[in-house]
């Protein structure tokens, strides 16, 4: 059993304060240099890598993953990312007009973009239930969701972690009352795996799509999508080739795609076994203790109350601002090196990730340049000279005489 070597396991520049890894993680040196070999292998003889080795091998991989996602390994297949999953997911039900798709409106843009087009070309609705935040308790999320599900209602659409808000959330219960509705369940979980348990066996999710580049660290463009036995055969690939020759398996038509390099998916057990071998749940645990810790922090500095109970953070925390957002994700990254990602579109949100190298110290050195951009706003607010009063215009401030 080897053990975590902090930053010298990963590429990430030093000087960077790196706590966006959920944006697209950050592969390991070991996993890296094993991407690379893959490729090399590749490079030396393309026929005979691409057109003899590849589907032995990548049988192989899929076998590896779905041994760590529990699940049949004939029921998986590799996607480059967890939305091309949630798109296959989405083209592959029977919508008719008036039929409706209900999800939160916690759900990741992307994927709310897919629901909205394939709702669109079918006459079908994409419904998404407010969340009111913030929450006391998960079950909040599905008395909220299936508040808005009607007779109507074909399928589900929830995220496992959501991606602004950094929630987890209670997809157990959601899909065993959705399945108990007779209506298909999509889970995004493109945050999940390696961030939290996962045992797709036990879940019985009809679709769900994933990605092994965030937590699982594996390289980028490494994604799957398991899918139920009985919705496969109506799954289609994102193009027709040679996936679709007589015979073809599940995951030959949703792989089989032509020319395309599949290093990244070969990577993924090597991945797996990287965390394995140090001791991945102890790491797991020290980093959510740090991300709740790091989230008290952050709420007492800015004023702003939890968005959740500690039980639905685990290696990612959001905290609402108390003022607009604007570009602070970009001065914290060009004035102090911190790079972090600050959503200003629908609530003005900041996401921390602790991944296996985030330390406490990066967690102070964001402290302390939030301090300095709060207060240098603060400054410029001071020095605005107040508007003048156009002559013979009532001020606001003044009562009207009746």
């Amino acid at each position: 059993m080897g053990v975590w070597d902090g930053v010298e396991e990963v590429l990430l520049d030093p000087e960077v304060a790196f706590l966006n890894h959920g944006s697209f993680g950050a592969c390991p040196r070991p996993v890296f240099e094993r991407y690379q070999a893959w490729q090399r292998e590749l490079e030396q003889e393309p026929v005979d890598f691409l057109a003899r080795r590849v589907p032995e091998l990548l049988d192989g991989a899929r076998a590896k993953l779905a041994g760590y996602l529990g699940c049949a390994a004939e029921d998986l297949a590799f996607v480059q990312n967890a939305t091309t999953g949630v798109n296959l997911a989405a083209r592959s039900l029977d919508l008719r007009p008036g039929d409706e798709v209900l999800a939160t409106d916690l759900e990741y843009g992307a994927c709310d973009l897919a629901w909205d087009w394939a709702c669109r070309r079918s006459g079908a609705r994409y419904i998404q239930a407010p969340i009111g935040l913030p929450l006391h308790d998960p079950s909040e999320v599905v008395d909220a969701l299936f508040a808005h599900a009607s007779e109507r209602t074909r399928a589900i659409f929830i995220s496992h972690v959501t991606s602004t808000t950094a929630l987890v959330l209670p997809v157990e219960k959601i899909v065993a009352r959705a399945r108990g509705l007779k209506l298909v369940t999509i889970v995004d979980g493109a945050h999940a795996p390696a961030q939290v348990a996962l045992d797709l066996g036990q879940l019985g999710a009809d679709f769900y799509s994933g990605n092994c580049h965030k937590w699982l660290c594996a390289p980028k463009g490494a994604g799957f999508v398991h899918v139920q036995p009985e919705h496969q055969e109506r799954v289609d690939g994102a193009i027709v080739s040679w996936g679709y020759a007589e015979g073809a398996t599940f995951a030959e038509r949703i792989e089989n795609q032509g020319t395309r390099d599949p290093a990244a998916w070969l990577s993924v057990p090597d991945a797996i076994r990287f965390q394995a071998e140090r001791d991945w749940d102890d790491v797991r645990d020290r980093c959510r203790r740090l991300a709740r810790e790091a989230r008290r922090d952050l709420c007492e500095l800015l004023g702003t109350e939890p968005l959740a109970p500690d039980a639905m953070v685990a290696q990612m925390a959001s905290i609402r601002l108390t003022r607009p957002a604007g570009d602070l994700s970009e001065r914290l990254f060009a004035r102090h090196r911190v790079e972090i990602p600050v959503d200003g579109e629908k609530d003005d949100i900041l996401r921390l990730s602790v991944a296996a190298y985030t330390t406490r110290g990066e967690i102070d050195r964001l402290l302390a340049a939030l301090v300095r951009e709060l207060d240098a706003e603060d400054s410029q607010e001071d020095e605005q000279p107040e508007p003048e009063q156009p002559v013979g215009e009532h001020p606001p401030w003044m009562p009207r005489l009746p």
